[in-house]
């Protein structure tokens, strides 16, 4: 029933802007509602988890110039966990993996502030071809994460 619920309200589709910026890059993969499975133990100013699991929705583009994955909680609005191009720097707290089974972020929460703890994970499940990974330049990829993206994955409010 949330499956409909989260396709009947719109959760989890790419917005139509972000969409038409994408076009013109080469979309390889595309898909949108896609489960967004969310794992985090530790502790951050406002949350302290001995290990919650909690389930999302979003969005996950592949384009030949950069890969993009979207979580969405609400109609119309979609938060961008990844936005980054393949020939960044491959630096930084949050670790990307692609595969045949989607799209999985790992972050070491005290590498973004030294004050917290514990170990986040975002795993985006869907199927992507293996004809789309052999023409991707990587499927690993690193890059930093401010501490809203903690923040807004936990649930927890952001207050700078």
């Amino acid at each position: 029933m949330a499956v409909i619920l989260r396709r009947l309200l719109r959760i989890g589709r790419l917005p139509g802007a972000l969409r038409a910026e994408l076009e013109p890059e080469g979309i390889l993969f595309f898909d949108e509602y896609v489960p967004v499975t969310r794992r985090f133990h530790g502790a951050v100013p406002g949350l302290r988890s001995s290990g919650s699991i909690a389930s999302y929705v979003g969005a996950l583009v592949l384009t030949e110039e950069r890969v993009l994955g979207t979580l969405s909680s609400v109609p119309k609005l979609a938060g961008r966990t990844i936005d980054l191009r393949w020939d960044d720097p491959q630096a930084g707290a949050v670790k990307a993996e692609l595969s045949t089974t989607g799209l999985t972020l790992d972050v070491d929460v005290a590498e973004i502030d030294e004050h917290w703890s514990g170990e986040l994970s975002l795993h985006y499940k869907t199927d992507i071809p293996g004809d789309v990974i052999d023409r991707l330049p990587r499927t690993s990829l690193a890059f930093d994460a401010p501490p809203e993206f903690v923040f807004r994955a936990v649930g927890v409010a952001y207050h700078p």
